[in-house]
């Protein structure tokens, strides 16, 4: 696994079930190699402008993200989740679609 690739992880839901959902792997972190990640969801009317990004089915990289239909990279919704949680990966994101996402991110973590 590698950062850019989008892994399912186990999420409990609001009715106590756990669910697989999508995630963007974004990070890995020191000292035990676990993954900051960020959530995806079809839930595109939840879209932050000029902070989420919104993976489109009519895009030509859609095939490899592994993803069913238009969905939003939710960064405003992170978590750092041991690798032994993900279960696997399903797809990946373009390297320039990684860095402007990391780059959205730090600008946004800076103080002004």
């Amino acid at each position: 696994m590698k950062s850019g690739n989008i892994v399912l992880i186990p999420l409990p839901q609001s009715d106590s079930t756990i669910k697989r959902r999508p995630a963007l792997l974004l990070k890995q972190m020191p000292p035990f190699n676990d993954w900051l990640l960020c959530g995806i969801s079809t839930q595109i009317q939840q879209k932050v402008d000029g902070f989420d990004r919104l993976l489109e089915s009519d895009a030509n990289y859609f095939p490899q993200t592994g993803l069913q239909r238009t969905s939003l990279i939710r960064l405003g919704f992170l978590a750092v989740v041991p690798k032994i949680q993900i279960i696997g990966s399903i797809g990946e994101i373009p390297d320039e679609l990684l860095k402007e996402l990391l780059q959205t991110l730090s600008d946004f973590i800076q103080p002004v």
